[in-house]
């Protein structure tokens, strides 16, 4: 487009000078269209090769790109953020350039104070027909691209051999990683932990990740002196980036003691103009070693920074901590500082020093002192009952510039007392006690609450306290366990033995009050004041042999304060008691038919005499031809199997004998119940038999009570308690009839349509165990308004009768097949069952023809009796239903 004016000037840069001569002699109209710029946001990962495109700031703005003069963009290579990417001229597309992009180098602070990364760009869109500023920003998101590092190759830890499982060590030398949240160190882990060791990691508020080493197991410097292997960090990336180092484990020897602080917690505030070389506290921590194992020397920690190290100088052999800076600043300032008290062998004490730096103060402090215990003049009185920890007094330090007070208050003075920050509130101090206070040891003490500011002004307030006298000392027993023996039926108030009792208290509070503990029996008496035990009456050793009760001392002090002793006395045996069985008579309950000679049960008998006197035996008085009985054990049992049916009820003297001379015996009545066994099944008594029936009208309404089943069992219990039901009926509609399984009334449930005989087979079961036993009986109903021929309805009953019997037959074949027990007295059980089974099959076949054949024979004729009787019943004349109704009556009585 454009030829070349000069060896050093080329097209593009002749358009490029013609682009700025166009801008500076064309109206300012021109560009009024473009006067503000445009933004665009483009996001990427770091780390991305040369070349990739980042965004197309032509399409993203839809421009023309075929407009004549043609569009172009310019890159004006002015910031430094520019050489990380290349413009495509022609169609505006970003893309990176040679430099890669790193985050961690870009935006090294955005790891620290958790902001984005951010690639600002300025492009020209040309010419000035066209002109416009687009501001683009190029997000770069974070990778993960950096493994976690170790500040040190080789991290170091000594543990003392004499640690205690569970024990924690801080690896200070914790792992670092640029890369931003879950990109960053997640978790610490040990290649080998060689069964000793393990690994935990906490978080504290600021989100840091510090390894902890916990012991898991006991050391032994001498077995093995240190452990190396490796410690990994690991980062959240998929996959994860590890960091490793070498973890030193060095196994310490250790004395007896160790280096502790006095205090772990100290509160120092100082004026912002405080010189340089201040004395700001001393920590001092001691150890009961004597010579090199007493030796401590501090340090700080690996936490305190170093701004805070350079500023306050800590001395290593004393403790020292001083203002080695100059510090002047209007506003407030908190350091923490922590201190390591470093021993021989020992794991370091630590202690924690807060500084408060604050304004300087205009005037001298004030303190001022607010008593919490009792008061007067400036002289507390404390009883000596306080316990440990008790408040005193609140000092208030005050000064006329309220921003700060720029002072120490210290306690100087003897005795277990201390003044401490209260809960780290300024200007507030709590005196209070240590320990418990002990009138006898010392009455009064005397302390002095000094409080100095920087320049050396010492402002002193005296506290005097006063040791009240309380009655904290209780008597105490000479010995803690009085044993006494003494033979029974010893006369009354005999003398058993004197308590002894002392009180270190003095006065009223030292006299000892004897008395009984409320276990103690009544019969014993205790005097008072010389604590001598006596019994009030005979004591009988059969009744109690042993007494155990407690028995006080107490003071006259107040509060009455006491002590406790035991008291056993052992009464001693004679021979005065005769043999006694545990139960006045006994009462056993057997099933009948116990097999004999089986245990019917075991009379227990005591004496309560010693040795030969005490040794017991047992006869039967009576009935000794059934009974028989164990002379030592006392184990009752029958020779012979016992039936309740011809005694349920036997009744037995039995003697007891003990081996004294003369002996003693006593008597005791056994009383022996057989219990009832379901081995009667119910019996009929109504109807009399399966052959008798009843007339019933055809005009019987539903619900009358039309007949009843009575029958007796002659077991007792539940397994004579009898149900009533019907299995089976012949004629009729299913449901006419019902039975009430507890009384056997046969009550008619539906209007019965069709005359002739309706017959109910009812089952009669009682409620045995463990298996039932059942008869059946045949109930006939011949509804008709008379009955005119009794043959024609006995030859019904005794068809029904014998279909009955034969499917009754059947049923109880069914049931010996199924009892077991029987195949074992046959030696080829086998083949018996085989043979039993095929003639089972034949019998049966046999029987089902024979009642196929009768029930059609039986049908038939039952049809001609019903024309017979249909043809006789009109003949009937009125004047024989008298006759009728007193035929009736009298069948109807079955």
């Amino acid at each position: 487009m454009f030829n070349k004016t000069g060896p050093g000037l080329s097209s593009r840069g002749v358009l490029w000078g013609l682009c700025i001569l166009l801008l500076y002699t064309s109206p300012l109209c021109c560009f009024a269209n473009f006067s503000q710029a445009k933004e665009l946001v483009y996001k990427i990962k770091e780390g991305l090769p040369s070349g990739t495109l980042i965004g197309s700031v032509g399409s993203d703005l839809h421009l023309d790109l075929s407009l004549d003069p043609h569009v172009l963009f310019n890159l004006p290579q002015k910031k430094p953020s520019d050489q990380y990417v290349t413009l495509n001229s022609t169609t505006g597309q970003l893309f990176t350039s040679g430099n890669e992009i790193d985050r961690e180098t870009l935006c090294p602070d955005s790891s620290e104070y958790k902001q984005g990364c951010v690639l600002s760009l300025d492009v020209f869109v040309l010419p000035q027909q066209y002109f416009q500023l687009v501001k683009v920003k190029i997000l770069v998101e974070d990778v993960n691209d950096n493994r976690p590092r170790f500040p040190t190759g080789e991290i170091r830890v000594s543990v003392p051999e004499n640690t205690q499982v569970n024990a924690r060590f801080a690896v200070e030398q914790s792992a670092t990683d640029p890369d931003l949240g879950f990109h960053g160190v997640q978790t610490y882990w040990l290649v080998n932990d060689f069964g000793v060791f393990t690994l935990d990691v906490e978080e504290n508020e600021g989100g840091e990740l510090t390894p902890f080493l916990i012991v898991t197991d006991e050391l032994d410097r001498e077995r093995q002196e240190e452990y190396v292997t490796d410690i990994i960090a690991e980062d959240g990336g998929l996959p994860p980036l590890l960091g490793t180092a070498t973890l030193r484990i060095i196994i310490t020897d250790v004395n007896d003691n160790c280096p502790q602080f006095t205090e772990s917690q100290v509160n120092v505030t100082l004026y912002g103009n405080t010189t340089k070389g201040e004395h700001l506290s001393r920590l001092h921590a001691f150890d009961p070693d004597q010579g090199a194992n007493a030796v401590i020397s501090y340090a700080y920690s690996d936490r305190v920074p170093r701004e805070a190290r350079a500023l306050f100088h800590l001395d290593r052999i004393t403790g020292v901590i001083k203002l080695a800076g100059q510090i002047n600043t209007a506003t407030g300032k908190f350091y923490k500082l922590t201190v390591l008290a470093n021993g021989p062998g020992c794991v370091p004490a630590v202690a924690t020093m807060t500084v408060h730096v604050i304004r300087v103060a205009s005037g001298p402090p004030v303190i001022t002192p607010r008593y919490i215990a009792a008061e007067k003049d400036g002289v507390v009185t404390m009883k000596e009952s306080e316990p440990p920890f008790s408040p005193i007094a609140f000092f208030t330090v005050s000064n006329t510039d309220q921003r700060g007070q720029g002072t120490e208050c210290l306690l100087e003075g003897s005795g277990p007392f201390r003044l401490t920050p209260y809960k780290r509130l300024k200007n507030e101090y709590l005196l209070e006690t240590t320990a418990p206070l002990d009138h006898e040891r010392r009455q009064d003490y005397e302390l002095t609450v000094v409080l100095r500011n920087p320049r050396g002004l010492a402002i002193k307030t005296f506290v005097k306290i006063l040791v009240l006298d309380e009655n904290d000392n209780a008597p105490v027993f000479k010995q803690s366990l009085y044993e006494v023996s003494v033979e029974e039926n010893n006369p009354p108030n005999s003398f058993l033995t004197q308590l002894q009792a002392t009180d270190q208290d003095s006065e009223a509070r030292g006299e000892v009050i004897y008395t009984l503990g409320s276990d103690a029996p009544s019969i014993f008496l205790l005097e008072r004041l010389t604590g001598v035990l006596t019994v009030s009456t005979s004591l009988d050793r059969e009744e109690k042999q042993t007494y155990r009760f407690m028995v006080r001392a107490v003071d006259r002090g107040t509060p009455r304060r006491e002590s406790i002793a035991t008291v056993v006395i052992t009464v001693l045996d004679r021979n005065d008691n005769s043999p006694r069985f545990i139960n006045k008579d006994f009462t056993f309950f057997v099933p009948e038919n116990f097999p004999g000679f089986g245990e019917i049960g075991v009379l227990s008998v005591t004496d309560a005499d010693a040795g030969e006197n005490g040794w017991v035996a047992l006869s039967i008085v009576n009935g000794s031809d059934i009974f028989v009985i164990d002379a030592g054990r006392g184990a009752l049992r029958a020779r012979t199997p016992l039936d309740r049916e011809q005694q349920g009820t036997y009744y037995l003297w039995i003697e007891a004998v003990d081996g004294g001379e003369p002996s003693l015996s006593c008597l005791t009545v056994v009383t022996v119940l057989l219990l009832d066994v379901n081995d009667n099944p119910p019996v009929v008594l109504f109807p009399q038999s399966n052959q008798s029936y009843m007339l019933v009208l055809p005009s019987t309404l539903p619900g009358t009570s039309i007949t009843e089943v009575y029958a007796v069992d002659k077991d007792t219990g539940m397994n004579a308690v009898i149900a009533y039901s019907i299995i089976k009926r012949k004629g009729g509609e299913p449901g006419s009839f019902d039975i009430d399984p507890e009384t056997g009334n046969i009550t008619l449930k539906r209007e019965l349509s069709d005359r002739g005989l309706y017959s109910l087979l009812v089952k009669v079961s009682d409620h045995g165990q463990p298996e039932p036993l059942h008869s059946t009986v045949l109930v006939n109903l011949f509804v008709n308004e008379t009955v005119s021929n009794e043959s024609y309805i006995q030859s019904l009953l005794t068809g029904e009768e014998a279909e009955i019997q034969m499917e009754e037959k059947q049923w109880y074949v069914g049931k010996l097949t199924e009892r077991p027990g029987r195949a074992d007295l046959f030696p080829c059980q086998p083949l018996l069952i085989a043979l039993s089974v095929t003639c089972l099959g034949l019998f049966c076949i046999v029987v089902t023809l024979t009642a196929y054949i009768c029930c059609r024979k039986l049908k038939k004729w039952r049809k001609r009796q019903m024309k017979r009787l249909e043809v006789e019943m009109p003949l009937k004349t009125n004047g024989d239903v008298r006759d009728a109704d007193r035929k009736r009556t009298e069948i109807s009585n079955i």
